[in-house]
């Protein structure tokens, strides 16, 4: 856009579309506009859900008209954010017929994007985080041939975004967004943004000067897992039950060299989850080891070991250890090659080590005697990594005890804290019961009198003798 001619001089050709794909909150659409600022040139922006109306040919008409502008202004940039509303495959949708509104706005995309004339300095740019339900004629070369993976931010970009936000608040000296960063992998540019609020909301209701690293770690717990829960009244024996749940997760994963180090265990309900143990990976991952990924699963089970050791019956607590722990064993036999049964054979897509959710499976392209060897080797590995976390919690028992003690006693310990209980030490900090009967004390305080008691009275005057 600056120096067309440079690029023109050996015969090439300006590409005219750019396809920015990635998740959500990733910046695609800044990162547009950043373009747009740096060239000094007209932006033109619409959303693909604007061309889209129930009377047809209401779209076509307007995708004409913005080209229309973008050529008279030219220099320009056309920003077309989520495209995938007008560019799906066409004959996929409901109507079917290719005769509906969306196709006809489609339609008209690609015909004004074929009519750019060498001369017409327009560039198109389009954001979508479905790539792959975009029509073919839209993503071909001569019309969006560029294609720019937007990814989640590394530690490195974590750490730049978090301090242009906290340029727009007040930290205090001990924060430090080095440390926040690292307890953020897979987070957006969006959900960083939404941490650092709020942290500054959670800073102002307690009337503090600035926002310390506590506020920032609790408005981080609050954008992954939810508001904790504090005000729910728990059966106090559900309570030992979590309490020796996440003692399990805390003290294999403490334990465990190939895991990552731990940083936190709380037993404070947080969305759906009674309590939860946080990890402070030292790095972002972008191959996983057999190691590493056995130690993940003896993470996973140790939970449900400890409530079978402890507590002489187990809970629905585990479910969603288990479902994590299938799909990484899955994914380990599946597609990565780590079973020497089934040797060096893909079988499926690389779907990651993700938190559990459900996914649906992916479609079989095996027999069912292949199946059944899979299936079989799911069990063995995830029953060797059961094996092996149960002998490490019955090694250390004593440890297991001491910390789901603390964690009735305190809720939520840190990764010094945690260690300092396993070495048999003793927290200096009040328990969850000073903390309430403070508060009670201090709601129960008498308020002082209103303005208008308080207001001196005019003195009577003396009746005269």
């Amino acid at each position: 856009l600056k120096n067309p001619k440079k690029f023109q001089r050996l015969g090439g050709r300006i590409p005219r579309g750019v396809l920015l794909v990635g998740p959500p909150g990733c910046g695609k659409t800044l990162l547009a506009k950043a373009i747009a600022g740096q060239a000094d040139v007209p932006f033109f922006s619409i959303s693909g859900s604007d061309f889209v109306e129930m009377f047809v040919g209401v779209g076509a008409s307007r995708v004409r008209d913005l080209f229309k502008q973008a050529k008279e202004n030219s220099p320009c940039i056309i920003f077309l954010d989520e495209v995938d509303a007008i560019g799906r495959k066409r004959g996929a949708g409901f109507a079917g017929g290719g005769h509906d509104e969306r196709e006809q706005t489609l339609n008209a995309i690609l015909v004004e994007m074929d009519g750019f004339d060498t001369n017409d300095q327009v560039i198109v740019i389009a954001a979508t985080n479905r790539a792959d339900i975009l029509d073919h004629a839209l993503t071909r070369p001569g019309r969006f041939d560029r294609q720019i993976f937007v990814p989640l931010p590394d530690l490195k970009g974590r750490v730049e975004i978090l301090k242009v936000h906290a340029k727009k608040v007040k930290l205090g000296p001990n924060t430090s967004l080095e440390r926040l960063a690292r307890g953020t992998p897979m987070f957006s540019g969006a959900d960083l943004a939404a941490i650092i609020n709020e942290a500054a909301l959670a800073a102002t209701m307690t009337n503090k000067e600035h926002i310390e690293m506590d506020d920032l770690e609790e408005a981080r717990d609050k954008v992954r897992w939810g508001r904790a829960r504090k005000s729910r009244v728990i059966d106090q024996k559900e309570k030992e039950i979590t309490a020796y749940h996440e003692a399990g997760h805390t003290l294999v994963q403490s334990l465990l060299e190939d895991a990552d180090p731990l940083h936190k265990v709380s037993i404070i309900p947080r969305g759906p989850m009674g309590g939860a143990t946080f990890a402070l990976p030292e790095k972002d991952r972008t191959i996983f080891t057999k190691r590493y990924c056995m130690a993940l699963l003896k993470v996973c089970f140790a939970g449900r070991i400890a409530e079978e050791l402890f507590c002489d019956d187990v809970s629905s607590g585990a479910q969603a250890d288990i479902q994590q722990a299938t799909n990484i064993a899955r994914q380990m036999v599946l597609t990565w090659g780590m079973s020497d049964e089934l040797g060096l054979i893909s079988y499926g897509p690389d779907l990651g080590i993700k938190d559990a959710v459900y996914m649906a499976p992916p479609e079989k392209e095996y027999s069912e005697k292949t199946a059944e060897a899979i299936d079989r080797e799911v069990k063995r590995i995830t029953g060797e990594a059961y094996t092996k976390a149960r002998e490490l919690i019955e090694a250390n028992k004593d440890k297991l005890s001491n910390v789901a003690a603390a964690l009735l006693k305190y809720e939520t310990l840190d990764s010094d804290e945690v260690t300092l209980i396993m070495e048999g030490g003793i927290l200096d900090k009040p328990t969850v019961t000073d903390l309430l009967a403070a508060e009670q004390a201090k709601s129960e305080q008498p308020k002082p009198d209103s303005g208008e008691s308080q207001q001196p009275q005019a003195p009577q005057e003396q009746p005269a003798d």
